[in-house]
């Protein structure tokens, strides 16, 4: 069985997927403490890397993220939390915090 590895690094990529439409409403980093809080909170626990502290998503906006389900990808280096936003997901007011598209180059 495929376990969350921490060895390559402490904090590992979080994708967040919105439970219902599939879309991707943000990317997160989690260290092992915010996963397990994750798995028992069943909301999104994040590492931030600027502040150097743990973080609730929505602890200030009341905007949490409620994970239905944990993926991890093949290689044990990826998450996905699939959940249920309770509000914007971005600290901007968006839905998503992919919402700026970059254009591509002309062929």
């Amino acid at each position: 069985m495929i376990t969350p590895d921490f060895k390559k690094s402490e904090l590992i990529p979080a994708i967040v997927q919105h439970a219902d439409t599939g879309k991707v409403l943000m990317l997160g980093y989690v260290n092992e403490e915010a996963l397990e809080l994750t798995k028992k909170t069943r909301t999104a626990w994040f590492w931030s890397r600027s502040r150097n502290k743990l973080w609730n998503k929505g602890e200030s906006s009341g905007n949490f993220l409620h994970v239905e389900k944990i993926l991890l990808d093949c290689d044990g280096d990826t998450l996905i939390y699939v959940s249920h936003p309770d509000g914007p997901t971005c600290h901007t007011g968006n839905e998503t915090c992919f919402f700026t598209e970059i254009a591509m180059e002309d062929k």
